[in-house]
């Protein structure tokens, strides 16, 4: 079957987070890049795919900046009133990194069932949709999807690794028996993975408790609509994890997985004009000869300000040149700016990523290892100083550290995963990434698996090429009114 070459019309919808957003926008550039334009009748060209995201209005001005560059027709931006009044959330917020805790991540969640009506009213005035790729946390867009006849595909940004070795732990009941673990921290072997080991406090306590409750009722509404999917879209690719691709495929109770990734190379080269402050003082440091360690740890992380103190501290000791972006409202840090000025610059601003990790001056990135952070890191070929902190970034960094070996590992005081990290152990692990024998290993093994990235997002030949063009083969076909499907 091949895709017709009159033009498709393919419709996103992002969760409210950033971390979320960002790879289906990715994923939007991706698709506009693959199948670019061919000659109407008329000789002018068109593109092939065009693109509709739905978004809310506080997010909209980030969605839209994302194309800023892109002609008109390829992409348009539809927004829906966020609904008011939620229990407990603060007026006006439209996304998580904006609520005060993560606690409120399940009434948020629920309350974008509302936006149902509207997204179906929106669909109808629509042209004719190929096929749709929502969050699978907004999981009612899978009814939809069925009430217009649209396939679906679910995405939720996270690898093949960690949804592997979570539907293992799941499937086994390996936390839930009585007699499982005696403790949070005792190390049990995957089932189906016998080289793994897991900690119960590296899962979300929603896999490891008695199984009941509002997030436990979430999660089974997550499930349950991409059971129903045709496929879920994944950022990654397929030789950086293959036995557990291959193991989500094997397993016919879930929807094939698309690798399709990384989505950060579908980013367009950034202008050289207009240069940040930090990308200068990048600069400085590269003509000093002085390699930087970029330290992120996401929107969502919430740090204690004694952990704050403990970070300021374990960078000054360890004397390695770093540039720290940070949320805006994190006070501890301040708190400890005099301790740093001498080798750090920190930041309260939202910055371009991928261009701090793609400058030649940045050697490490100590990072909370959320999936988007983690393959970015790859595809820049930085090492990773891996301190998750929270949902599947545990797995994340038993994957960078242990699985790939492309990073360094934190520990803990009590080794569970939200316990605190001391100022020696930061510093040691610091100065052991930047200087030392594991760090230099791990840069060697990064480097390989960035020209692996790169290969396998090669149009024509890479693995995430052919992938995504047959998924645009088996979902890109014309769809005529009355519901005849017609392959050109």
């Amino acid at each position: 079957m091949a895709v017709s070459s009159s033009p498709h019309h393919v419709v996103l919808f992002p969760y409210m987070s950033k971390g979320h957003t960002i790879p289906l926008l990715q994923f939007a550039r991706l698709l506009l890049h693959h199948r670019r334009v061919v000659p109407s009748y008329d000789g002018d060209e068109q593109p092939t795919i065009t693109v509709t995201v739905f978004t809310t209005p506080k997010n909209q001005p980030f969605v839209s900046n994302f194309f800023s560059d892109v002609a008109s027709p390829s992409v348009k931006v539809i927004s829906l009133p966020f609904p008011e009044n939620i229990a407990g959330i603060p007026p006006g917020v439209e996304s998580t990194d904006m609520l005060p805790s993560m606690s409120l991540y399940v009434p948020f969640t629920r309350a974008t069932k509302s936006l149902q009506p509207l997204f179906e009213a929106a669909l109808q005035n629509l042209p004719q949709v190929s096929f749709m790729v929502t969050d699978g946390f907004l999981w009612w867009t899978s009814e939809s999807a069925a009430r217009f006849d649209i396939p679906r595909l679910s995405f939720y940004g996270m690898n093949s690794y960690a949804t592997a070795i979570s539907s293992s732990v799941w499937v086994h009941q390996l936390f839930t028996k009585p007699e499982s673990v005696k403790s949070d921290t005792e190390l049990v072997t995957v089932p189906d993975f016998p080289w793994i080991r897991v900690k119960k406090c590296e899962f979300d306590p929603v896999l490891t408790s008695d199984q009941s409750g509002p997030a436990f009722e979430l999660l089974m509404d997550h499930i349950l609509s991409t059971i129903k999917s045709r496929g879920v879209i994944v950022n990654s690719f397929y030789e950086l994890e293959t036995a557990f691709v291959d193991f989500k495929i094997r397993d016919k109770n879930e929807p094939k997985p698309w690798c399709v990734g990384p989505l950060c190379l579908a980013n367009p080269p950034k202008p050289e004009s207009n240069k940040p402050d930090w990308i200068d003082w990048l600069d400085r440091k590269l003509e000093e000869q002085r390699p930087v360690l970029y330290v992120a740890f996401g929107t969502q992380a919430e740090i204690s300000n004694e952990q704050l103190k403990e970070i300021t501290l374990g960078l000054a000791d360890s004397k390695v040149d770093f540039l720290w972006v940070t949320r805006k409202d994190l006070n501890g840090v301040t708190e400890g700016l005099g301790l740093v000025k001498e080798h750090g610059l920190i930041v309260r601003d939202w910055v371009d990523q991928w261009e701090i990790l793609s400058h030649e001056s940045v050697k490490g990135f100590l990072s909370h290892c959320g999936w988007n952070s983690a393959q970015e890191s790859i595809c820049a070929g930085i090492p990773l100083l891996a301190w998750p902190m929270m949902a599947e970034q545990p797995l994340n960094a038993k994957m960078v550290v242990e699985e790939l070996k492309i990073g360094v590992g934190i520990e803990t005081e009590d080794g569970r995963v939200k316990g605190l990290v001391r100022k020696e152990e930061l510093s040691r692990k610091v100065k052991e990434l930047m200087e030392g024998e594991m760090g230099k290993t791990a840069r060697k093994n990064v480097k390989e698996y960035a020209e692996m990235a790169k290969k396998a997002s090669a149009p024509e030949t890479g693995s995430s090429w052919k992938n995504l063009n047959s998924l645009l083969e088996d979902l890109c076909v014309s769809r005529e009114p009355n519901g005849v499907i017609e392959n050109k």
